[in-house]
């Protein structure tokens, strides 16, 4: 998993905090993490394709999210950075090797990839199950001061 699904995640907590009421640009959302501009842009156009933030035109414009947090999972944010494709993508090498002409090695569904496939199935639960909502609860109650800071400083660095 790449680091732009950290860096979205982040975002869409930093625009839970501010509110619905305020579009925030990329580049005030990049200042605020010393990212890149241009790479943190493809992931917030990520989002949007995703449903999860909207974008705003004019000139106090930028993005804000596209729908509640109570209605945002995790996996909603990782499909829509890393798509929707499996993470493992079995390719059927037993069928190379010294045994790969051997009918018994090679019949069925490879069981690595079954293996695999139940994992991902397990993880991909477990992110559909959470939601920013959740994400942002546990946030202000591990570090309480988070929120209030992350609004002032976006108030004053517009």
């Amino acid at each position: 998993m790449g680091r732009g699904v950290e860096w979205a995640v982040h975002c869409c907590l930093n625009l839970v905090w501010i509110g619905p009421e305020e579009a925030v640009t990329v580049t005030r959302l990049a200042a605020f993490y010393d990212l890149p501009v241009a790479y943190l842009n493809k992931q917030i156009q990520a989002l949007v394709r995703g449903g999860i933030a909207s974008s705003v035109p004019g000139r106090r414009g930028g993005f804000r999210l596209a729908r509640p947090p109570e209605r945002i999972s995790l996996l909603d944010i990782v499909t829509a950075i890393e798509g929707p494709e499996p993470a493992f993508r079995c390719a059927e090498i037993r069928q190379q090797g010294p045994f790969g002409d051997e009918r018994e090695s090679v019949t069925g569904h490879c069981l690595v990839d079954q293996a695999m496939r139940r994992a991902e199935l397990a993880w991909r639960r477990e992110l559909a199950a959470q939601t920013l909502a959740g994400l942002t609860e546990a946030v202000e109650r591990d570090a309480p001061g988070v929120p209030e800071r992350a609004r002032r400083w976006f108030s004053s660095h517009t």
